[in-house]
């Protein structure tokens, strides 16, 4: 069961659809018990997210020295959710924000008396500073730090600003801050308003500001202009990477059955989010897999010049469409958001891609942590591998395991 080197867990965004994420995170949990992980240990010394994901991997860090328990009352939280546990989801925080915005795109003209202070986003997100409050224990993250439980956090948000992507990480570790184009990491001490920056959906959420570098800046979420959400776990030390996608990085080419319809808004903008959420990963995979197979053809003295390390990565993304489970859960919302959503042609088929990530809702979150579930026991083989183990026949089985031929890195 000997590791070399640091594990990296990246946690990508989009919204309720994080759901998914705890459901891989249970059942890989489940695997490395069958062949027998000390039941507390925790499997990842780098922890990064973005979004949403930026909260289940605080919330996994802030119990890095007793990981189970700490999954499993992230498990409680997704599989409770109710919609007004994230934002205003009544009446009168609808008219407030959502019905207030559309009708200030619609007849701004006619009222002026909204210039001096317009709304600032479709939904109003106070209620997820409690639900943060209540979920995370930052003391308890410095101990898992200072204690070695955990290597460093990182967590990801874009300034409105002046256009940086910034990585936020903590670490007791020494390790230097680093620098791309339009990119850079920050060492800090995260807290909870850097994860409502992060998470702060473009549009439908407000912007959070934050002070870097002495001065304010105003940042949303941290999935905008990622053009490597690998990269953190990488930077921080991570020889491998377990990453987690929250929607398909790919999709089998189909058939057109009907004829096509102009999109409506919510179309238009489910369709903005997932390029937002999905693109980036989905090239940085690539990437990543191609470096990889550069770098097995150098020599060891050809490799050294690259400046380049191979690192070994797991991808583990859904194997059905996110945006048609959620079209079968629209019910569940509010009914002063469904009747927000509906406005914009939200809440049909065709608009449910944007409804996916606002449908914070249990019936719906159930279903993404089993969905997360099955499809981890599916790559059961894969996990094993990814972390050096073999089974424990001694262990007991808390499932079938099927034999796994190659895949490629894009599941579908």
């Amino acid at each position: 069961m000997e590791k070399q080197g640091k594990t990296g867990l990246v946690l990508t965004g989009g919204g309720a659809r994080a759901a998914y994420q705890v459901g891989v995170l249970v059942e890989v949990g489940a695997i490395l018990a069958e062949a027998g992980w000390p039941a507390a240990s925790n499997p990842y010394e780098i922890i990064c997210g973005t979004s949403a994901g930026a909260i289940n991997a605080t919330a996994l860090a802030c119990h890095a020295d007793d990981f189970d328990t700490g999954l499993r009352k992230v498990r409680q939280v997704w599989e409770g959710f109710a919609a007004e546990q994230v934002y205003r989801a009544d009446s009168l925080g609808v008219l407030r924000s959502g019905a207030r915005w559309l009708s200030l795109l619609s007849f701004g003209w006619l009222l002026r008396q909204w210039k001096a202070n317009p709304p600032n986003s479709l939904l109003d997100n106070t209620p997820l500073v409690t639900l943060l409050h209540r979920m995370l224990d930052f003391p308890r993250l410095d101990g898992a730090l200072r204690d070695g439980a955990l290597h460093a956090l990182a967590v990801t948000a874009s300034s409105y600003t002046n256009s940086r992507h910034i990585t936020f990480f903590q670490s007791e570790a020494d390790i230097p801050p680093w620098s791309r184009s339009q990119r850079l990491a920050l060492r800090t001490q995260i807290g909870i308003e850097h994860l409502l920056a992060s998470s702060a959906i473009p549009l439908i959420f407000p912007a959070t500001p934050l002070f870097c570098e002495g001065r304010r800046e105003y940042f949303g979420d941290g999935s905008m202009r990622q053009l490597a959400p690998i990269s953190p776990a990488i930077h921080l030390g991570a020889a491998r990477v377990l990453v987690i996608a929250a929607g398909r990085l790919s999709e089998p080419a189909g058939e057109q059955r009907e004829q096509a319809q102009y999109p409506t808004l919510a179309q238009i903008g489910g369709h903005a989010l997932s390029s937002i959420f999905l693109d980036s990963l989905a090239v940085d995979i690539e990437r990543m897999k191609r470096v990889n197979q550069t770098l097995s053809i150098l020599t060891p003295a050809q490799r050294t010049l690259t400046g380049l390390r191979n690192v070994d990565m797991l991808v583990i993304a859904p194997s059905e469409r996110l945006d048609e489970i959620a079209a079968r859960h629209v019910h569940s919302l509010p009914r002063p958001v469904r009747m927000l959503l509906s406005a914009i042609g939200a809440t049909d088929v065709r608009g449910a891609a944007l409804t996916s990530y606002l449908l914070f809702e249990s019936a719906y979150t159930t279903e993404l942590i089993a969905l997360g579930r099955k499809d981890a026991r599916g790559r059961c083989d894969a996990v094993r591998a990814f972390f050096g183990l073999s089974r424990d026949v001694s262990a007991p089985s808390s499932g079938f395991c099927p034999a796994q031929g190659e895949q490629g890195l894009f599941e579908r």
